[in-house]
């Protein structure tokens, strides 16, 4: 069912940042959705497919379709909803739960997040989420990994992933919610590593030193049953 127009394009426009952020893991995919559903002309679609970076492209793509037309926007609500985007990028459940009549562009969706982002990590098993190991680790694996690491998160960014203390401290301030500090920590990791951001990568750093995690909560990186 369409919500009001207007209201829909409010909405859009008051989480832009956020989806920016949770999008740019894998902008092409979202960009292949789009077109399927018709969401932008086929000049704005090479527009935004030659963007450089996945930042740039989420963000011509989600200006794109928002001032094209309510119609437009609305589908992208309706797409950012789907299972399949979802199953993608598992920060976007808040996006469901979004009331357009009601939403203050002033209104932060922590809150909502964090009524929401426990109840949606239990129904993820982290047993079925598989990798041979040699795969490029997933959102998915990456906020299961996430629900694992305790208070010690900084230590393990600093020492075990090599991330600088200002990064750390810039997630830090961004972030209010524990598992989305950390979640934001792995995903800032893979981004580094790019290439070689593997399951079995990931699952071997974290398996040593004095910050290691319990193998029960970490060995579905390698395993494959």
């Amino acid at each position: 069912m369409s919500e009001e127009p207007a209201a829909v394009i409010r909405l859009l426009r008051s989480q832009k940042p956020k989806l920016i952020e949770i999008l740019s893991a894998d902008a092409d995919f979202v960009l292949q959705h789009a077109d399927a559903r018709a969401l932008l002309s086929p000049h704005s679609y090479q527009q935004v497919k030659h963007c450089r970076t996945p930042g740039e492209k989420v963000t011509d793509l989600l200006d794109h379709i928002i001032q094209r037309s309510p119609e437009s926007a609305q589908g992208l609500l309706d797409l950012l909803k789907e299972p399949d985007l979802q199953k993608t990028f598992p920060m976007l459940y808040f996006v469901k739960d979004l009331d357009v009549h009601t939403h203050s562009p002033e209104k932060d969706v922590t809150s909502v997040k964090r009524k929401e982002v426990f109840k949606e990590l239990e129904v993820i098993p982290a047993k079925k989420i598989c990798s041979n190991g040699s795969s490029l680790v997933t959102e998915k694996q990456l906020m299961s990994v996430a629900r694992s690491i305790g208070r010690s998160w900084r230590e393990i960014g600093r020492q075990v992933l090599n991330i600088s203390s200002v990064k750390l401290e810039q997630i830090e301030e961004d972030h209010s919610l524990h598992v989305e500090r950390v979640f934001a920590m792995l995903r800032c990791w893979r981004k580094l590593q790019r290439d070689k951001a593997t399951a079995a990568h990931l699952h071997s750093l974290l398996s040593q030193g004095d910050e290691a995690l319990l193998p029960e909560d970490i060995d579905f990186l390698i395993n494959s049953d």
